[in-house]
């Protein structure tokens, strides 16, 4: 797996990206960790975009979602005040290095954002007047500094310029003598091993090879090769592709199929954007789960060594216990004798003897068999006491107590004993339950990293406008307010479709896109009750209201003599065509798209065609949030309990945009 985007990559993505989000407004700027920085970009046209950039890594455009810190680190805060509104102009990759140039124009201000993604990488504020306002990090080096106030420095270039390499440069090779030519192609170059080895495999030359025995022909082969290779990019001849080995682990990324990976399946993506964004999406799963299992790992093993030495006590516990328990009972099944023992013991010292007499004594009385002695083991004079072996078993006995006292003792030690084997038992318990606890949780966490991050689904261009698709699959687009209204009667609009309004004012325009085909009077019907619905009579609570619809013929923006229309108003000409009383009602359902739950919302036919997983709601006094969720709510109630999860992180405002007027009541389910 490489581990960092090469100067040709780049080259890729920069084209693409030029194509992409020029043009485009930088909303919010988030620093998802100390190196990941992820914009938020709005197009031209009202599409969305996210572009992640991970210093010294990796940048491209991203359709997942990312956690973002409760409060943004000092140089996010930076870059929301130079670049939040700023205008994407250019993006450019300088010198063929691993470095780009994103130019911002904000007001009369302009900016560049300068990414570095080599070795340990930066992310670099420059003003027009090439002047550090802010880095991601700041550092003295032997060739440049950066640091605020200082002129910006490009690093050392690291080899020829690829775009104008030559066969004189080419030629070069021969004179780093006893290298490997993989290592002097990486040197020349500046392009790093990775391509460098695909050119010469590419070339049919090993790439062990030393300099000094290339013939000429052999460089001609490797100059060939590397323009190849780079008029696949200057073409924009790309075929984006990930590498899947034989244990479907996804090795590399690359904006077109390569030699190196001939025998590896391959996916190939509609961009390399997009192949990137998926590559280390996976990388990123991968990564997480092989951390979760380690931790999980060296967690289980400390609390399986804990638990060993746990049920090792245990057993040493019951061991004693029931030892003490059964020197217990054999003392009392020999009380008399015990007790003669030690009497005989405690009156020979008595008598004046020394406990070496008094053993050699016993000893002497054992050899010919006379009891009490023959229970006698030895005498430590230290402790005061004695070793016995009775009924096989041999036992201290202390030459202080008699042999009921000492019978006592034992019980009482097995009794300690026992009241651990409690204790250890809970704890053994308890260490159980912690291993169970530390499966259990590493099972949820490895669920939750293999079900990713949800992309979020890109919107479609009529999304920023009222919509839905009818019964009989047209679409049907209305504005959501003045603006939006001139823009679908001027911009949307064309000569075959339909334009309906309700008759009262503060009405949307709405237009049911034809396509050149005949819609359908249940079309048309529905057109009419989203026309009504979103107009002011449901404000107003109005059950039913008239609606009309016109051909765009009869659609025009020149009032009469002497008047002015308003943005967002328009005459109609000619004879209106009329649905009377039609009802007011908006059906809010879910979708599954890709298994991402899509909200749709539109006449209650419409959306029953479409899912059974909907709400209907009428005129009311539900303010819009509350609503949305309990429309939020019913729905997930709906599913089974893994559906419900993805519905109930359903953003509340995208329940809210099919919501006429900010308000309503649930009508039925």
């Amino acid at each position: 797996m490489r581990k960092e985007i090469s100067s040709l990559d780049l080259a890729v993505i920069v084209s693409e990206l030029n194509d992409f989000i020029v043009g485009s407004r930088i909303g919010k700027v988030y620093q998802i960790n100390h190196k990941i920085l992820l914009l938020k970009l709005h197009g031209s046209g009202g599409e969305r975009q996210q572009l992640l950039i991970e210093a010294g890594k990796r940048i491209h455009l991203t359709s997942y979602e990312f956690e973002k810190p409760e409060k943004p680190p000092i140089f996010c805060m930076a870059l929301r005040k130079y670049l939040e509104g700023g205008i994407i102009e250019e993006i450019a990759q300088y010198d063929f290095e691993r470095i780009v140039e994103i130019s911002i124009k904000r007001g009369d201000h302009k900016y560049r954002l300068i990414v570095e993604l080599f070795e340990r990488g930066n992310i670099i504020l420059v003003d027009s007047e090439n002047k550090i306002l802010h880095a991601l990090t700041y550092r003295r080096m032997r060739d440049r500094n950066i640091l605020r106030g200082e002129e910006f420095k490009y690093p050392p270039k690291r080899g020829v310029d690829l775009k104008h390499v030559s066969q004189n440069d080419i030629q070069k090779i021969k004179d780093f003598g006893q290298l490997e030519v993989v290592k002097a192609l990486t040197k020349l170059l500046g392009i790093g091993g990775f391509y460098a080895e695909e050119i010469l495999l590419r070339s049919g030359i090993d790439k062990n090879k030393q300099c000094s025995s290339l013939s000429v022909e052999e460089l001609n082969i490797i100059y060939d090769a590397t323009v190849d290779l780079i008029s696949k990019i200057e073409t924009k001849n790309y075929r984006p592709c990930i590498f899947i080995n034989e244990r479907d682990e996804w090795i590399d990324v690359a904006p077109f199929p390569l030699k190196k990976y001939s025998s590896f399946h391959t996916i190939e993506m509609d961009t390399f954007n997009k192949a990137l964004d998926e590559y280390y999406m996976k990388a990123s799963v991968n990564l997480s789960a092989k951390q979760v299992e380690e931790e999980s790992k060296q967690e289980l093993a400390s609390l399986e060594r804990i638990l060993e030495n746990q049920r090792n006590k245990l057993c040493e516990l019951k061991d004693k216990a029931n030892l003490y328990r059964k020197i217990g009972d054999i003392i009392f099944s020999h009380l008399y004798e015990i007790d003669a023992l030690i009497d005989r013991i405690m009156g020979e010292k008595r008598g004046g003897k020394d406990w070496d007499e008094i053993e050699n004594i016993l000893i002497k009385e054992k050899e010919k068999s006379i009891t009490p002695s023959t229970y006698f083991v030895s005498i430590d004079a230290e402790k005061l006491s004695i070793k016995v072996s009775v009924d096989g078993q041999i036992f201290d006995l202390n030459l202080k107590k008699n042999a009921q006292q000492n019978a006592a003792e034992y019980y009482e030690m097995a009794k300690r004993a026992e009241d651990k084997i409690s204790g250890i038992e809970k704890a053994i318990e308890q260490t159980i339950a912690k291993i169970e606890a530390v499966k259990a949780e590493t099972r949820k966490k490895m669920e939750t990293i293999f079900k990713l991050t949800p992309p979020k689904r890109k919107k479609e261009w009529y999304e920023k406008f009222r919509w839905f698709f009818s019964s009989d699959g047209f679409l049907v687009i209305g504005g959501r307010d003045a603006s939006t209204n001139e823009t679908i009667i001027r911009k949307y609009m064309e000569d075959h479709d339909i334009v309906l309004h309700a008759d009262i004012p503060g009405s949307p325009f709405v237009v049911i896109k034809t396509y050149g085909k005949e819609p359908t009077e249940k079309t048309i019907f529905e057109a009419a009750q989203f026309t009504a619905s979103y107009s002011r009579a449901w404000r107003e609570q109005i059950g039913a209201i008239d609606v009309y619809w016109v051909k765009p013929s009869q659609v025009s923006k020149t009032p009469p003599s002497g008047e002015y229309l308003p943005k967002g108003a328009f005459m109609i000409y000619g004879a209106k065509n009329y649905i009377r009383r039609v009802p007011l009602g908006i059906a809010i359902g879910v979708k599954m798209h890709e298994n991402i739950p899509k909200v749709i919302g539109g006449p209650v036919e419409a959306i029953a065609k479409q899912t059974n997983l909907y709400i209907k709601i009428i005129p009311g006094n539900e303010p819009s949030g509350k609503l949305a969720k309990d429309i939020r709510g019913a729905l997930a109630n709906m599913v089974s309990s893994e559906d419900r999860e993805k519905i109930l992180k359903i953003p509340l405002e995208e329940i809210q945009a099919f919501i006429p007027l900010g308000r309503g009541s649930i009508s039925e389910k």
